[in-house]
């Protein structure tokens, strides 16, 4: 199993390499890590694509009073989740996938 880690500021400090290091040994994919993220990497995992943009934008929409409401927007819109959703999102993982092996890995903007 690889750890895959986007390389964002906050995730690349020694500590965070450190811990992989030690953790995922030989077995992280990240900037300067063992497997290097390779630049401009267009996202193909169904978590950075779909997932955390449908419910940041539906747990969002309006204000939230406290984190218990947070948490209960948080699990209501997860359960809005359908399996025609799902299946969308498995066809556009291919899709992504086709074109990445149709250009070799390079990344292009046709999403």
């Amino acid at each position: 199993m690889m750890f895959q880690q986007d390389g964002a500021p906050p995730h690349w400090g020694s500590l965070v390499r450190n811990f992989l290091d030690e953790t995922f040994p030989d077995r992280w994919i990240g900037r300067n890590g063992p497997t290097p993220w390779p630049p401009r990497s267009p996202d193909i995992t169904p978590l950075d694509f779909f997932f955390w943009g449908y419910i940041k934008d539906r747990v969002f929409a309006t204000q939230i009073a406290d984190d218990e409401e947070l948490k209960a927007r948080i699990q209501t819109t997860v359960c809005t989740i359908t399996e025609d959703m799902l299946k969308n999102t498995l066809r556009e993982l291919e899709y992504r996938l086709d074109i990445l092996r149709a250009t070799k890995g390079a990344h292009v903007d046709t999403y």
